[in-house]
């Protein structure tokens, strides 16, 4: 039989098993069900697991028991390490939250007044979000460096002002670190507000106008109530992503001095790779997950419902 032959004969069946599974979802959705498993789900499912082990990282055998979960909540470093996170993550929202609007909006102005310069301050902002976090720990470690060429002392010093300890002073290591998340933060959050800002309708503002309102009253009752779904959505975006972030903390503070800037993620590193212990590692990683899950349905449940869009 020539290959023109077996195609013809062959064509019937895959036009047939096409039209079979034409209408059923199941198929084509597969592919992307197996990815999810295997990479996503599977990796969650074993970090229950190992939290229910006394499982190390030298160790062969693991038994299961609930020692590693007494252990690690009941560990007295926990609740200074949650308050170091909650101060780290709740300042880290707000400020980004706050500055993405704030740069998201004078560009949009910006554009609309054709000012010159509203391209070069997009993409300025947007170079800290391509920054790796582990680089952007090196930028602001050098920045606040006590050293002779730190520069924001040495600014300081210009100004005749006293220098300030910004990463050996535990009570001002953890504000340098939230300022450095600030900055890295930032562009995302411009970037969301930016694309919500553009999609408000125009004729809102125009009815506002010819009603009198003023600038200030126009953003508060037609902007923020416009960009509450934008808003809630990028604060769980960022809350998730924050509470993540470990490489810019361990390259601008390592955690100190002494634990002042340990985050909980920090701590998941040091717990598993510096102290081998892959289960007490794998129970923050869930307490990790259940306080995202926790925050993320609290931010959800004040999303408009579809009546009131």
């Amino acid at each position: 039989m020539t290959p023109i032959a077996i195609e013809a004969a062959s064509r019937p069946h895959s036009r047939s098993f096409m039209r079979r599974f034409a209408g059923a979802p199941l198929p084509w959705i597969m592919p992307v069900i197996i990815v999810i498993g295997i990479f996503y789900l599977y990796p969650v499912i074993d970090v229950f697991r190992l939290s229910f082990t006394n499982a190390t990282l030298i160790g062969e055998n693991q038994d299961y028991t609930l020692a590693s979960i007494a252990n690690m909540l009941s560990s007295p470093q926990l609740p200074d390490i949650l308050w170091a996170t909650l101060v780290f993550v709740g300042g880290s929202v707000i400020g980004q939250q706050i500055l993405g609007l704030a740069v998201a909006v004078v560009v949009v102005r910006g554009e609309k007044r054709g000012l010159f310069g509203t391209t070069i301050l997009r993409t300025t902002a947007l170079i800290a979000w391509v920054v790796p976090g582990i680089a952007g720990g090196i930028i602001w470690q050098m920045l606040f460096s006590e050293a002779p060429y730190g520069a924001l002392n040495s600014i300081l010093r210009l100004m005749h002002l006293p220098t300030v300890a910004w990463l050996s002073d535990p009570a001002i290591a953890p504000w340098s670190a939230l300022i450095s998340n600030i900055w890295r933060g930032t562009a995302f959050s411009m970037v969301v507000m930016y694309a919500a800002l553009k999609a408000i309708d125009p004729s809102l503002y125009e009815a506002a106008e010819v009603d009198g309102a003023t600038g200030s009253q126009q953003f508060f009752f037609i902007t923020i109530p416009q960009l509450r779904a934008a808003i809630l959505v990028n604060m769980i975006l960022i809350t998730i992503m924050t509470l993540n972030t470990f490489d810019a903390i361990i390259t601008l503070t390592g955690g100190g001095p002494g634990r002042a800037t340990e985050v909980i993620s920090l701590y998941v590193f040091n717990i598993v790779f510096r102290n081998y212990d892959l289960s007490g590692g794998s129970v923050l990683s869930v307490l990790m997950l259940i306080i995202s899950l926790g925050l993320a349905i609290v931010y959800a449940s004040f999303l408009p419902k579809e009546d009131e869009r």
